[in-house]
């Protein structure tokens, strides 16, 4: 049989490395893999893609993203590429000035670093936008800025108590003074014009066609429900999937309240069964166990330090209680769903172990596949645990690097030790963790070749800071495979993640071979097509 597409003239990344230089696929699937003998596979109606020395690759799968949130984001204020407290105010000043029939300035993406403490005040968004409120979440989602009139709408005044989990940052006499961190941020979010049906469904295709052209063919959805102000992405989904404009696979992680227990366990079998359809899967539960270590909140087992360098009484935040989460989880695996953990403080990492470790012996094996993410602080003695229990460590390697954020809010408060804990990429690998990546964008660029940059070299692309911690680098292979299989292995999508014959066709053509180029170069790669199932979903202008 002739194939229906063909690629030539490799190289082709193979489980065995790059010893092909061809690939047929026929349907949706693969079906030929080798060499200059496939050529006799192509027929009349057959597309022949010359790879011309460019290589050929799995599709990238993103284990850890927010897809809406990050399209939503892209329509409003987007303060993603501002850098100092200067450009964010003159951006948030040109947006509210071009709309003015705006009720709401929303939007997001500030960075922390361009803010005294990583706390911009009120007072800064008040000489621009002084009569409408405006609600202004950080890149990390953790924090969020706001003026004056948004707090008085919610009431928050020098009396209002901080949240059990969150912070209202005040001033020295005690007023708020502009930024809310964790639970807090709810306190205005609830109060955000929520975005219509029609803009979900433009903000979904919006981030699909951004994924597809950067050569992402399936990711995890890490949060699916309501969330601090966060639009809740289910309906989307569901309608994307039964229309057919969903073109990626994707597999959702449903919400744990944080703020109930196991009496919603029931609720999220019903919604599983009710969200899954055609290529959307919502099999998986997220759990947010602690805040991050820019503001104090991710959960450690030793105290942060202050900026003297002295211990502080402060350990950070679990929002789950410890002593109940191996009973949810526990649960949880025995009715076959996947535990997606946000964990980034070493007490966190520890948390989330315990429970799977608890699932573990209360039911022996399963193939649920739970994961960690994020993993900044890991404590050594917990790294071999996760080979031991089957638990992936889903990383982010976009921020494994020296950048103002780590070097000014991180490393000082954390302290030499722990600070030489972070993001133990290498480490994990070789004690047998399975790896898995994502970008947690719009967090972060969801570019998975960025990612793959800095895995490899931990310096952000283009710096020129020292390496971090160089001895958890990765090879270029094995972030690729974190990339490929290992995300496809978290995202239960088995016939995917490798090319191999019987593989559905994910792939991802670049426009050069990575392997060739010296590893400061990686991040100069760019994506030529994607295809998912043997169809085509991104060409590049020039490709």
């Amino acid at each position: 049989m002739h194939a229906d597409l063909l690629f030539l003239n490799g190289p082709v990344l193979t489980p065995e490395g790059r010893t092909a230089t061809a690939v047929a696929v026929t349907g949706e699937r693969i079906t030929a893999v080798g060499g200059d003998e496939l050529r006799e596979l192509a027929g009349p109606r057959t597309e022949v893609v010359d790879l011309a020395g460019r290589l050929l690759l799995p599709g990238f799968q993103d284990a850890h993203v927010h897809p809406l949130s990050a399209g939503l984001e892209l329509t409003q204020c987007d303060l993603t590429g501002t850098r100092t407290a200067e450009e964010s105010v003159a951006a948030v000043r040109a947006y509210a000035a071009a709309r003015p029939e705006r009720e709401w300035i929303t939007g997001g993406g500030w960075s922390m670093e361009a803010f005294a403490g990583g706390t911009p005040t009120k007072e800064l968004l008040d000489a621009v936008v002084p009569d409408r409120p405006v609600y202004l979440p950080n890149r990390d989602h953790h924090g969020a800025w706001v003026n004056s009139l948004a707090l008085k709408l919610a009431g928050i005044t020098r009396d209002t108590p901080d949240p059990a989990d969150g912070r209202i940052e005040r001033d020295a006499s005690g007023e708020p003074s502009g930024t809310l961190q964790e639970g807090a941020m709810q306190l205005v979010a609830r109060l955000t014009p929520a975005p219509t049906p029609a803009d979900l469904r433009a903000a979904l295709l919006h981030a699909q066609a951004t994924l597809h052209a950067l050569g992402i063919t399936a990711w995890q959805d890490a949060l699916v429900g309501n969330f601090l102000g966060m639009p809740d992405p289910s309906e989307a989904y569901r309608a994307a999937a039964r229309d057919g404009s969903l073109t990626a696979r994707v597999r959702g992680a449903l919400w744990w309240d944080r703020e109930r227990g196991a009496e919603q366990i029931p609720e999220l079998v019903e919604r599983r069964r009710e969200l899954s359809t055609g290529r959307f899967r919502a099999g998986s539960v997220k759990l947010m166990l602690d805040g991050v270590a820019e503001n104090g909140t991710a959960a450690l087992l030793e105290p942060y330090l202050d900026a003297c360098g002295c211990a502080t009484a402060n350990r950070g935040k679990s929002f789950v209680d410890a002593a109940r989460l191996p009973q949810y989880v526990t649960e949880l695996d025995a009715l076959g769903f996947q535990c997606h953990f946000h964990a980034l403080g070493d007490r966190a990492v520890r948390d989330a172990l315990d429970a799977v470790e608890a699932a573990r012996a209360a039911s022996g094996p399963s193939d649920t596949r739970p994961h960690l993410a994020h993993l900044q602080v890991v404590h050594p003695d917990d790294v071999p645990r996760f080979a031991r229990l089957g638990a992936t460590a889903n990383i982010q390697p976009l921020w494994a690097a020296h950048e103002p954020q780590m070097d000014e809010l991180t490393i000082p408060f954390l302290g030499p030790e722990r600070a030489a804990w972070q993001y133990p990429f290498g480490s994990l690998l070789r004690s047998g963790a399975r790896l898995a990546a994502g970008s947690d964008w719009p967090v972060s660029s969801p570019d998975p070749l960025q990612g793959v940059h800095v895995a490899v070299n931990r310096v952000e692309p283009g710096g020129d800071a020292p390496v971090f911690l160089p001895g958890e680098r990765l090879s270029l292979s094995a972030a690729l495979t974190a990339y490929t299989a290992g995300s496809a292995h978290v995202n239960h999508l088995d016939d995917t993640g490798e090319i191999r014959p019987g593989a559905l066709a994910d792939l991802v053509m670049l426009d050069r071979d990575p392997f060739a180029l010296p590893p400061r170069e990686l991040a100069e790669t760019r994506v030529a097509h994607t295809y998912v199932g043997g169809e085509r979903v991104y060409a590049a202008p020039d490709a």
